[in-house]
């Protein structure tokens, strides 16, 4: 179903509110994250716990996002849109544990050597890169779906997907390597 010229410009005028609250949500969690290696919290609570929990809670997006990429391909698009709700709400609940974690905790560093080392930091540097660039464009590929506007959604989701698929599998990667450092 088309959107009439008033819909249409009512869902660009939502759509453009709603992507300033992602480029100010992803500019506060990019200085939050450029902060937590500076800055420590003494909160007197152990939060050793968190990292398996980082690495479920990535894990379990890249599953759902799986499931959210099967079911579109299937046209069943409110399966499609739970899905990513709930891709986006692991991702959410991973980010605020990682942000807590990194400002309350000494930072544990990789201890292998070797070719093991050089894959370690492949992986490392990947995912911290595109997790940075990836936050705004899922956002915005959200933002469009929202709102209605789904030829848009879809053109930028071909390339969002992929990347936010990356990330997510590459973060418990990382963890698992990391792991025997704790």
């Amino acid at each position: 179903m088309e959107m009439n010229s008033v819909e249409a410009s009512r869902a660009q005028a939502l759509e453009k509110r709603l992507n300033i609250v992602a480029y100010v949500l992803s500019g506060v969690v990019l200085l939050l994250v450029g902060l937590m290696r500076r800055v420590k919290i003494d909160l007197g609570v152990d939060f050793s716990f968190l990292p398996p929990l980082h690495a479920s809670l990535n894990a379990l997006a890249a599953v759902i996002l799986v499931f959210a990429y099967y079911f579109i391909r299937k046209k069943q698009v409110e399966a499609h849109r739970r899905a990513i709700y709930a891709a986006m709400i692991c991702s959410a609940l991973f980010l605020v544990s990682y942000v807590l974690y990194h400002f309350t905790t000494p930072e544990t560093r990789f201890g292998g050597t070797g070719t093991i080392r050089t894959v370690y930091f492949f992986f490392l540097i990947t995912h911290v890169v595109l997790a940075a660039l990836i936050l705004p464009f899922v956002l915005l590929t959200f933002n469009r779906a929202y709102t209605a506007q789904f030829d848009r959604h879809k053109r930028m989701a071909r390339w969002v997907f992929p990347l936010w698929l990356y990330v997510a599998i590459t973060g418990p990667i990382c963890y698992l390597m990391l792991r025997p450092y704790y």
